[in-house]
């Protein structure tokens, strides 16, 4: 089962300052997050210490773990939304790991 997740504005906010932060190119730093997201809820639910996943046109696309499709399924059904959407909030809730509030753009860095 694939779960397609619309990436939200909060996402890419936490995307746009991993990158800003770390002087990388934006496409990337959503890509990092995006992994660093799946894998915090992976590891949680499965144990799983590696993903795979496709990020295409402001969406994430993952097959989740059988544990995670079946908590997925579980959430869905007692929620009454589907199991992209259930995904989705977990994605948004795990956008901010790893950033440091107190991170600021390197001195030597060229303007924006």
């Amino acid at each position: 089962m694939t779960v397609v997740v619309p990436l939200s504005e909060r996402f890419h906010e936490a995307a746009e300052e991993w990158a800003d932060t770390r002087l990388m190119d934006p496409e990337d730093a959503v890509e990092v997050k995006a992994e660093q997201a799946l894998l915090e809820v992976e590891h949680l639910v499965s144990g799983a210490h590696d993903v795979e996943f496709a990020v295409e046109d402001g969406e994430l696309r993952y097959d989740p773990s059988e544990e995670l499709a079946a908590l997925l399924a579980s959430h869905a059904e007692t929620t009454g939304v589907d199991e992209a959407t259930v995904l989705g909030l977990h994605v948004d809730l795990f956008a901010r790991v790893f950033l440091d509030d107190d991170a600021k753009r390197p001195s030597n860095a060229p303007p924006k």
